[in-house]
């Protein structure tokens, strides 16, 4: 393996000779018009590198080296029309003063917005972007700074609200965890999603258990970046894409910034978050610490959660950046559980489990070296590590109404996880044909080392996550394993383009993964009146290796500058190991013989902006599944004591490769700015309409599953439909989101709703449901305040069916609540 690293590098490196010819530096100083004073952190991007720098406090400025050519540049600071200065650079360096002219009439709600985005709070990704290339790929960014949203409890309904046709689970009332998924994915836990922060994985295993604990606050976040399936040649095998979270950077204006926003809400939410960001030299910072608590809107659902980051860069030199980046994580939370049909409809907000209690405690680190050889010509290596651990303890049966036993034994799962990797990437601009053409080859290595152990907690009622198997020999579920999981990979990807405005980006990615099962597991079995007649234990010690190769083609067309025809058709892949197939669920079953997914994802689609009157991204999608998991429901089985399988008499959730299917749908967005329109044509006043819609329809055209074949997939709806509006005048601003979503199934069986099921709670559509959320906004000088409504009906619904934690059974909505934040922004 240090071989195939070594080997990787060097072809990084010898892959293109690099341009060596003249460089010159296009720099001069950014000044005031009015004032002639300069201007510190103007944004100036270089529409031909697609690079950006920043002025310093005395307004000066300086590009990276250039060869010879023609360049435009923009120069973007809050406040300040927007100057877009063509240059030549041709023989020597290039020096110009740029004039800043500040925006005449009163900017009112503006001042809280960056004024060349000042309507839309989405953007889409450029064809490249650092070591990167999303040419022809469906890509979605969401400006946190453009929106009015309840950011304080991470309100994913309204965070991800334009982007489309995203199924969001709200298992939660705190917004510690992300559960996002679509086109068919599960949403738990984000884990058919490759989870990143600032590029790197934060997920639990990116191989064997790819589910999401860890998720940073909004309040940190300067954009959210989504990639759908097209992303799995550069990123990974995931069938739903990358959702990068990227962190907010250093203040190089400033040798100290500090914000501090204080929130209180209903069910005694609190949470704190103090930030510091700033420079010094060569050397930029941010770092922030983010307590959360609160008692939930159920009984026995109380929270407690600490966060903190800090990320140091240092520019070693003009070509190299090294930056260091901790994040630390650790919450805990007692579940309610889940509930019936029928205790649902009588009281939503009731809960009988109160020894329930889950832990997360995630550590996070990265190193990050950027490396500049020449304008177009780039190397990116990043290493990572996490170390983290979940523990849960309580009362799941699937007997969601039975009442739980004070003296009796709680399930208790205790989960390490310990993984590393490296990525390194090597990005070239070179010339073809007299064309440019961008070339990106990268590998990555991944080594993990997870434990699960399963077996009796304590009696009590309190948070103890220590196993008490002296205590209770004959307890039913016990395990012990090791997983160790090894991953290597070689990607890459180029754009040719052919004309001056259709391009095509072929890629691969070969992979070659090796998972692995190490432990035993005990049998018991017991008589009819409850006595153990067997008690034996097994090892079960597994090997699975394998390679493939995975290909891709985008295609991108721009008619006109504003207008983007797209294209994509990626092969997908999704690697299963056996970490949760020993776990024993009373809720549900995992096939033993569980094996990896693949298929296909495509897109095609039309995007684009219509001056600052309209931005739309409308597409159509395709994804084949081969050997797609998913959930039926079957009358459970257990081995007697002559090892033969017989029927429990209960029904069960069987996860396993039920068949292949098939999504299909249509997504759009439009962001229409209402100002514009109607020609109020002010500055001080700001009004759009968004309206983000998503029809999906789906089938399982093959099975080998009884009464799976001709059934719709599970987890889509297929009405999908978000839209609101954003409003404001001078220093207030507000949005009113309305969310639509049409009945799903969480089954392969699609069984139906039963109202009246005492039992479980875990059988069932989920029905049809709807939300509104309303956010208001006033800031004033360096003092903010922030308010708003979250489901401003009281519509009470059912927002998923949790087989496991924080169920088994229905997981309520949570009802009206309120939330007020008081922030300060101070700058030295």
């Amino acid at each position: 393996m240090n071989r195939l690293k070594e080997c990787s590098l060097v072809l990084l490196l010898g892959l293109f000779a690099l341009d060596v010819s003249a460089q010159h530096h296009i720099s001069g100083q950014v000044i005031d018009a009015e004032t002639e004073e300069p201007v510190a952190d103007v944004e100036i991007f270089n529409d031909e590198t697609g690079k950006r720098t920043y002025s310093d406090r005395e307004g000066h400025f300086e590009t990276d080296p250039l060869p010879a050519g023609a360049y435009r540049l923009f120069f973007y600071s809050l406040g300040y029309e927007i100057v877009t200065e063509p240059l030549i650079v041709e023989e020597g360096d290039v020096n110009v003063d740029i004039r800043l002219e500040k925006i005449s009439r009163e900017l009112g709600v503006l001042s809280v917005t960056d004024h060349r985005d000042q309507m839309f709070a989405m953007k889409r990704l450029r064809e490249v972007e650092g070591t990167a290339i999303y040419a022809g790929k469906k890509t979605e960014v969401i400006l946190l700074n453009q929106l009015v949203a309840s950011v304080a409890t991470n309100n994913a309904r309204q965070i991800y609200s334009q982007v489309s046709g995203l199924n969001i689970y709200e298992s939660n009332d705190a917004g510690l965890q992300l559960n996002i998924g679509g086109r068919g994915l599960d949403p738990n836990r984000s884990s058919n999603f490759n989870t990143r922060q600032n590029g790197y994985d934060i997920s639990a295993d990116v191989l064997g258990y790819p589910e999401s604990y860890y998720t940073p606050p909004a309040e940190a976040l300067q954009e959210i970046q989504v990639i759908r399936g097209a992303a799995s040649l550069q990123y990974g095998t995931q069938f739903g894409g990358v959702v990068n979270f990227r962190m907010k950077r250093p203040d190089r204006s400033k040798n100290l910034h500090w914000t501090s926003r204080q929130s209180g809400g209903s069910d005694r939410l609190f949470t704190s978050f103090n930030s510091l960001s700033g420079s010094t030299g060569s050397i930029g910072y941010y770092a922030y610490f983010h307590h959360k608590q609160g008692n939930g809107f159920r009984p026995n659902s109380g929270y407690d959660s600490q966060n903190a980051y800090t990320h140091l860069d240092y520019q070693w030199g003009e070509k190299t950046t090294l930056a260091l980046e901790m994040t630390y994580q650790h919450y805990l939370a007692q579940q309610p559980g889940g509930l019936t049909d029928a205790q649902f409809y009588e009281d939503p907000v009731t809960s009988n489990r109160e020894r329930n209690w889950f832990e997360v405690d995630w550590k996070l680190a990265a190193l990050k070296l950027d490396h500049e050889f020449t304008a177009g010509t780039r190397l990116g290596v990043t290493v990572f590590g996490l170390d983290a651990t979940r523990k849960a303890v309580g009362f799941r049966t699937n007997r969601v109404s039975q009442q739980d036993d004070p003296d009796e034994p709680r399930d208790l799962l205790l989960g390490e996880f310990n993984n590393w990797g490296t990525e390194v990437r090597f990005l070239n601009r070179y010339k073809m044909g007299g064309r440019n053409s961008v070339f990106l080859i990268g590998t990555k290595y991944y080594q993990s080392r997870n434990t699960s152990v399963q077996g009796p907690g304590s009696a009590g009622g309190d948070p103890d996550f220590s196993l008490a198997s002296g205590t209770f020999p004959h307890y039913p579920n016990q395990s012990d394993f090791v997983f160790p999981n090894r991953n290597a990979a070689v990607f890459g990807e180029n754009i040719f383009y052919l004309t001056d405005t259709f391009s095509i980006t072929p890629g691969f990615r070969f992979e070659t993964i090796d998972t692995r099962s190490e432990g035993d597991y005990r049998r018991i079995n017991f008589d009819l009146a409850g006595n153990p007649i067997q008690n034996e234990t097994f090892e079960d010690n597994r090997a699975f290796n394998r390679q493939f190769l995975l290909l891709g083609l985008g295609l991108s067309y721009l008619p006109k500058p504003q207008i983007e025809l797209y294209g994509n058709l990626s092969q997908n892949y999704r690697s299963v190991t056996f970490n949760d197939i020993r776990i024993v669920n009373p809720s549900f079953q995992v096939d033993p013989d569980i094996t990896d997914e693949q298929g296909f994802t495509g897109d095609v689609g039309v995007r684009g902006v219509i001056g600052n009157l309209l931005s739309y991204d409308v597409s159509g999608f395709g994804l084949l599944y081969d050997d797609r998991l998913g959930e039926v429901l079957r009358p459970e089985y257990r081995r007697n004591a002559e090892g033969e399988l017989e029927e429990t008499g209960r029904v069960v959730r069987f996860r396993g490769n039920i068949g292949r299917a098939f999504m299909y749908g249509l997504e759009s967005m439009a962001d229409l700015n209402l100002a514009e329109a109607v020609g109020l044509g002010r500055d001080d006043v700001g009004l759009s309409l968004f309206v983000n819609t998503a029809l999906t329809r789906s089938r399982y055209f093959e099975s080998q599953v009884a009464g799976v074949e001709g059934n719709q997939v599970e987890f889509i709806p297929f009405v999908n439909l978000k839209t609101g509006v954003r409003f404001g005048y001078k220093n207030w601003s507000g949005s009113l989101q309305y969310t639509y979503l049409s009945r799903q199934f969480t089954d392969a069986s699609n069984a139906r709703q039963n109202k009246n099921d005492n039992q479980s709670g875990i059988k069932g559509a989920i029905p049809d449901y709807d939300v509104v959320d309303l956010s208001l906004s006033y800031t004033v000088g360096m003092v903010s305040l922030e308010t708003g409504v979250n489901n401003l009906l009281n519509n009470m619904y059912i927002t998923r069916r949790a087989t496991g934690y924080p169920g088994p059974g229905i997981i309520p909505s949570r009802p009206r609540t309120f939330y007020a934040t008081l922030q300060l922004d101070l700058g030295f």
